[in-house]
């Protein structure tokens, strides 16, 4: 499974693309960061992104988009800005039919080093560890965004599980609905 990790940001965007083999065998095969200049008009900055991503998507072809899940009590204006960057590379995924999922900070520091509260530090040097990497990436949003990567080939097979349970779930409430319809009528 290919998968493009991204941590999205307006000033920088981490983009990464793993290719997750069997267990928890996982291959870096690109990672960057997106900048823009913070005194461009917003509009301008989002283009500079979903251009990119777009090339990112033609370019490597990803099976899945794996999405940082943005949220925070505190700055509103930071987090608006990289809800908007994550909502641009979500359309440009969406747009392929290529599917996309989000996972929460806390889940993907939870993957990769064990420990859902982990700092910055740990993430780079566990993901510079997994992927077997001669040096740290840098800065910061290209380790997370390979991590983001990173945890979902490793999530991916219990969230299809998970669908799959759902699925069957909800087939299972259709029929018996189905079935007292006729028992009633």
């Amino acid at each position: 499974m290919r998968v493009m990790g991204v941590d999205p940001g307006l000033t920088r965007c981490g983009l990464s693309v793993v290719e997750g083999g069997s267990g928890r065998q996982v291959i870096a095969l690109d990672v960057d960061v997106v900048r823009t200049p913070a005194d461009q008009p917003l509009p301008q900055r989002l283009l500079i992104i979903s251009d990119t991503a777009e090339h990112w998507l033609d370019t490597h072809r990803p099976d899945v988009v794996a999405v940082e899940r943005v949220f925070s009590q505190q700055n509103v204006s930071t987090v608006m800005g990289t809800a908007q960057a994550g909502g641009v590379i979500a359309v440009a995924a969406a747009r392929r039919g290529i599917d996309v999922h989000f996972h929460t900070p806390s889940e993907v520091k939870a993957a990769v080093t064990g420990n859902g509260s982990a700092d910055k530090a740990q993430v780079t040097a566990m993901v510079t560890r997994i992927l077997g990497l001669q040096q740290k990436p840098t800065p910061a949003d290209a380790a997370d965004a390979l991590a983001l990567a990173i945890c979902h080939c490793w999530r991916a097979p219990m969230i299809a599980r998970m669908a799959a349970a759902e699925a069957m779930a909800a087939e299972q409430r259709r029929r018996y609905a189905a079935k007292l319809k006729a028992a009633r009528a």
